[in-house]
């Protein structure tokens, strides 16, 4: 038997990790065909089949679900000693890989990428922006952000910024058109611009006033999965909209949306920046971490 080369093996994994060619394509950064061709390499070295492949699925057989399970760790292994190579370079390098909400990414990191990449010119940020609960070690990313409450007990996290807060506003041609609420309740008897997360679930919005909490069940005629889109449909008057008030500070100062049921929005837990407790930190996420810290995200 020829021994496999460690780019089949890692291919191997990342394919059976994703159970899909074409997302283990974006996280190996080469074509689904060539990545393909590298396990029919592998099994015809091995004589072993290890994935059970479908047009509308892949799964690994009993074999590839063996070699999977002690793969990955040896992998993981192999990534941390070639990482460690990165503190005897004068030029750090390597991707970087995060997954972050939207507002996040829009918020927090888009002012950093060119002060990042100037810095550090080797090294390559790939952001991928998701709004659902990731496992972002199956995935393949060094870190990921998300609120606090949504985190994994086995992960290591580090606040990032201020509180955030979510406020409700309208545009002035809805309030002259159908008024505001002055109590949450009402919200049942306007139209809202609802949200809809990658789970399914609509958002029941959330508000809280001397302790207590109250939830409450929106609608409205449009529903959206995407903050920008959710904000212009507030500005064009469609209805009252939850949106991030650091989104939304601009056009209030503007004069073009106002705030509705403010003593209501209290502030909540900020984002996190969170990675899987290794042994040893990738020096692109340490990096990464440092600039936070200077910009005063921490």
């Amino acid at each position: 038997m020829n021994k496999p080369g460690l780019s089949e093996l890692d291919a191997f994994a990342c394919v059976a990790r994703h159970r899909s060619f074409s997302k283990a394509a974006l996280e190996c950064g080469v074509s689904a065909s060539a990545l393909s061709h590298a396990i029919r390499t592998l099994e015809t070295r091995l004589a072993v089949r290890l994935l059970n492949r479908t047009t509308r699925s892949v799964t690994p057989t009993e074999a590839g679900l063996q070699l999977l399970l002690r793969l990955e760790p040896a992998l993981r292994e192999i990534g941390e000693a070639l990482e460690r190579l990165n503190d005897f370079r004068d030029t750090p390098r390597g991707t970087l890989r995060l997954n972050v909400p939207r507002p996040a990414a829009r918020l927090l990191l888009a002012p950093l990428f060119a002060r990042f990449l100037a810095a550090y010119p080797q090294i390559r940020l790939e952001v991928v922006t998701d709004d659902g609960l990731v496992d972002i070690v199956a995935g393949g990313f060094d870190a990921g952000i998300r609120f606090g409450e949504s985190l994994a007990q086995d992960m290591v996290a580090l606040p990032l910024g201020p509180p955030v807060r979510l406020i409700v506003v309208a545009s002035p041609m809805y309030a002259a058109r159908r008024g505001l609420p002055r109590q949450p309740q009402e919200l049942k008897q306007h139209a809202c611009v609802g949200r809809r997360f990658p789970s399914g679930a609509v958002y029941a919005w959330e508000f809280s006033k001397d302790g207590e909490p109250l939830a409450i069940a929106v609608d409205g005629p449009l529903l959206l999965d995407d903050d920008e889109l959710i904000l212009r449909a507030a500005l064009d008057g469609i209805g009252l909209a939850y949106v991030y008030e650091a989104q939304a500070q601009e056009s209030i100062e503007q004069g073009r949306l106002l705030r509705v049921l403010d003593a209501w929005c209290q502030p909540m837990s900020g984002f996190f920046l969170y990675y899987p407790s290794r042994r040893q930190m990738p020096a692109t996420l340490r990096l990464f971490i440092a600039m936070l810290r200077d910009s005063g995200y921490q």
